[in-house]
């Protein structure tokens, strides 16, 4: 009997990848923010904040997807389902989260609310949400106004810092979403108010049509809500008959989902009910909301006086009508059959994690564990994005400015994305980054094997990838170029899932030697193997703008692109020989890939990129008047030459014949080239390891690495190594003096936007990396490689066991040190020391690189959740050894 039989929510995955049951239809695929996005930006000079700023979204129609809280909709977003909230005071309803825009924010984008992606499942059968909304009025103008008044040497002013939670006085709001079937979808909304006096709250789940008729296509239907026997009955041609029902008797408010023209642009024309009619019928009584009681919008309006420290439950239900039902009188509401279905879901849930977490687990690790997991669950959105429309302008709207087209995305007219997508961040980065992308898949591959697989064949499609072969990167500009970590992923992928869809391997890695071939053409240096590629993800870990030095003064040799293209290499080897076991057919573009690492193994090792006396690399400008400068900092980009290695086993290619006696020709004939490659053994027991960094040179190097006042930290490998703390670099280039010092917060420079910092906080993308190499090395050299960790310690690990101690530092930013406050949220006392705060993580984009205190975007599952493959991936071993 295996796991699915019992399970229940994996029979449910299982008959959704079988294509049987659509439990995949509905999910939390409603982006947090769509304001000031890229796409709904249709100004001359593509200041996308500007463009469409938050005091616009209540008020104006997006264009391209919603937003909104603890949101629901279909793969298509043709409907939406959230909650919106209004306590009394407030000069707006809270319809969507508030932030600071990136020129508001001292540090970047910012946003300013608390909420937690509390649990969830891969089918969306279970999914829990949390959020905490102050009594007192929201201070919107303080936030905005403190955070101006600071420079970037100072910390960023959070919702914590201005006091409105100091007297408890804020409500405690969850959302449960259960679902009866794939399209009967419960919604248990609970209002605790944590204040000490009874307070009253507007609830109001809110359903609502993405707007798709107003843009000017003829084959669109406008669909339609209206009232019925105190329900919502929604008709679409797209979404079929949907009914909103809630318990009790709520009023009904209904608007269009249409921009409101008199509030944004002074005109009399427009819709009698937009956008932001219930918003102030609401907030001011204003006849807004349609008296017939029809639109494209509607809310049932929940007003509930909550006693100090009680509770109250609102029960909504939004399920699909069969033929003839939308006029039939609705069922009542059954609390007893809403509620049974609540704890079953809730119950099989927990069954799921029980079944996926190690038992030998500790419970913080456990709790890690799941809400990482839930964050990258809740992280799927919809994403909309047709480049060739945006660009030429909809029929009904006046013609984009001309300049436009000059700013962004212009050589992307192809990319036309309508896709559920895992994002980096749901409020922060709601728009995919193909190699944050990399990652989240590598995490859902462990409890959504198929999904991962899906969406790293999604990011190679015609409609996303350029036909010469890059990859996009993010939406601010997709022709920017991201490490390619695609290929590592997919490997990642192919394995958790048990090493046996060939089909998905092979679909990947046709597509992947077009991007290859696009990475030598446009990023190779000729013929030398040495590599280039501007900012690569590290944004600002160079003294120099890594992607705008003037050809006219030189160009940079990248220690960490040409270390990249060498990983790159042997993916796609390691794809190439686990292919060739099926089909010989891919012998010899396995040969193709060993002499593509060799040669670039040989020029990054060879061109003046590694320091031997520093045991590191650096990047190397080559000025035009014949003098290289090495860039001497010891950051990550020194390190990632380490991700280079791949190991295979003689018995693995026995059957390969021309590839064995091709890559014995080649190194007899090409000594200068042979340096990376190493095999020991005998026999069918021979191990072949193929590595940019041989064995002995690394343990040079990892002896400056593993040093607390250099590149370790307490948890985890830092950006750039404490060393410069004391010692900053500097160097003249062109005239121009650039420095770099240790910096383990904040960014105190504007450099790519000044909203991440690399130099010296800890990531955990590189990290992960980092230790899957050493284990990697571990596998040809079982116990050979020592090295003292950390430096100064007296203790000597072999390269497992240093992996082992990484993952737990990296793990521990998130699990109470001693019973007291996670190091991730240290700053504030509250979320250590309350109950009502302390069981619930947030996944931060960065952590300090002294103190670990969690940095940037704070719902980062994305990438940040690769703590849960940690968690999975260590105990495993521990199981397994």
């Amino acid at each position: 009997m295996t796991t699915s039989d019992v399970d229940p929510e994996r029979r449910r995955l299982a008959a959704a990848n079988d294509g049987l049951i659509a439990w995949r239809d509905w999910g939390p695929y409603l982006a947090e923010r769509a304001w000031g996005s890229v796409r709904e930006d249709y100004s001359a000079d593509g200041d996308a904040w500007a463009s469409f700023p938050h005091d616009h979204a209540r008020s104006r129609a997006y264009r391209w997807n919603e937003d909104g809280m603890a949101g629901f909709c279909d793969l298509d977003q043709n409907w939406c389902l959230s909650l919106a909230l209004w306590n009394g005071v407030d000069p707006i309803v809270k319809e969507r989260m508030f932030g600071l825009t990136g020129p508001q924010g001292n540090h970047g984008e910012d946003v300013k609310e608390y909420w937690w992606y509390t649990d969830a499942t891969p089918t969306h059968s279970w999914n829990s949400w949390r959020y905490h909304y102050p009594q007192a009025p929201f201070p919107y103008e303080d936030l905005i106004e403190t955070n101006a008044s600071r420079d970037r040497t100072q910390p960023e002013y959070e919702l914590l810092d201005t006091g409105v939670f100091d007297d408890s006085a804020y409500w405690v709001v969850t959302v449960d979403y259960a679902k009866e079937s794939p399209h009967d979808l419960l919604m248990r909304i609970t209002v605790e108010n944590a204040g000490a006096t009874a307070a009253t709250l507007r609830v109001l789940p809110t359903l609502w049509f993405r707007n798709t008729w107003s843009w000017g296509d003829p084959d669109v239907l406008r669909p339609s809500l209206r009232a019925h026997e105190g329900t919502v009955v929604a008709v679409s041609d797209r979404a079929g008959t949907l009914r909103l029902s809630g318990e009790g008797s709520p009023r009904t408010l209904f608007c269009d989902n249409e921009t409101n023209v008199r509030r944004l642009y002074s005109r009399d024309d427009g819709p009698a009910f937009p956008k932001d009619a219930i918003n102030d019928f609401v907030v001011t009584g204003a006849d807004r909301v349609n008296p017939a009681m029809v639109g494209t919008k509607a809310a049932l309006d929940y007003e509930v006086t909550v006693a100090p420290g009680a509770s109250t439950v609102i029960r909504v239900r939004l399920r699909e009508e069969g033929p003839g039902e939308a006029g039939a009188a609705p069922s009542p509401l059954d609390e007893a059959d809403f509620d049974r279905t609540i704890v079953t879901r809730r119950s099989e849930a927990d069954q799921f994690w029980a079944s996926t977490t190690p038992a030998s687990a500790s419970r913080d690790e456990a709790h890690v564990l799941r809400q990482a997991m839930a964050g990258l669950l809740w992280s799927k959105q919809f994403y909309h994005y047709n480049v060739q429309r945006w660009l030429s302008g909809d029929p009904t709207s006046p013609p984009p400015p001309a300049q436009r087209a000059l700013i962004r995305d212009d050589d992307w007219s192809h990319l036309n994305a309508h896709d559920v997508l895992l994002m980096p961040d749901v409020w922060e980065y709601p728009w995919f980054a193909s190699w944050d992308h990399a990652f989240h898949c590598v995490t859902m591959a462990h409890i959504d094997p198929a999904f991962a697989k899906a969406q790293l064949v999604l990011m190679l499609r015609e409609w996303y990838m350029h036909s010469s072969g890059q990859q996009p990167a993010y939406e601010w500009n997709f022709s920017d170029v991201n490490p390619p970590t695609h290929a590592w992923a997919a490997l990642q992928v192919f394995v958790l899932d048990g090493a046996t869809d060939f089909d998905f391997l092979a679909k990947v890695f046709h597509k992947l030697m077009v991007n290859f071939t696009w990475w030598i053409n446009e990023k190779g240096s000729g013929t030398d193997g040495v590599f280039t590629g501007g900012f690569l993800g590290l944004d600002n870990i160079s003294p120099l703008n890594r992607s705008t030095l003037p050809a006219s003064v030189g160009t940079i040799e990248q220690a960490d692109a040409t270390a990249w293209m060498a990983m790159y290499a042997l993916d796609l080897l390691n794809m190439a020989l686990r292919l060739s076991a099926r089909s010989v057919a891919y012998e010899d573009v396995a040969t193709k890939f060993v002499e593509h690492f060799l040669r670039i193994a040989a020029a990054e090792n060879n061109s003046g990129m590694w320091d031997d006396e520093d045991a590191f690399f650096y990047d190397v400008v080559h000025l035009n008047d014949g003098g290289d400068v090495s860039l001497k900092v010891r950051s990550l980009v020194g390190l990632v030459p380490v991700l280079a290695s791949f190991v295979y086993r003689e018995s693995s290619v026995s059957h390969l014949e021309d590839f064995r006696t091709r890559v014995a020709w080649f190194l007899a004939h090409h000594p200068e080239q042979s340096a990376s490659y190493q095999a020991r053994g005998e026999g069918e027991d021979v191990t072949h390891l193929l590595s940019l960094v041989d064995p002995a040179r690394l343990g040079r190097m990892l002896s400056k690495v593993f040093d607390e006042d250099a590149l370790l930290s307490p948890h985890g490998i830092r950006g750039v190594s404490a060393f410069h703390r004391e010692h900053p670099f500097s160097v003249d280039v062109d005239g121009l003096r650039s420095s770099i010092d240790y910096e383990p917060g904040e960014s105190t420079s504007a450099l790519f936007g000044g909203n991440s910092n690399w130099r010296g906080p800890v990531w955990f993308p590189l990290n992960v990396l980092l230790i899957e190499a050493l284990r990697n090395y571990e596998t040809h050299c079982p116990g050979e490689v020592l090295v003292e960790f950390p430096v100064g310690s007296g203790t000597s690990m072999t390269l497992d066991e240093v992996a082992d101690a990484l993952s737990r530092r990296l793990i521990s930013l998130f699990c109470p040190a001693d019973g007291g406050a996670r190091p991730s949220d240290a700053r504030y006392p509250l979320l250590a020391t309350d109950p009502r705060w302390r069981p619930y993580l947030l996944f931060y984009e960065y952590f300090h690189g002294d103190t670990g205190q969690g940095l940037g975007a704070s719902h980062q599952t994305g990438w940040t959740a690769m703590v849960a493959h940690l968690i999975l991936q260590t105990h495993e071993r521990r199981t397994a050894s």
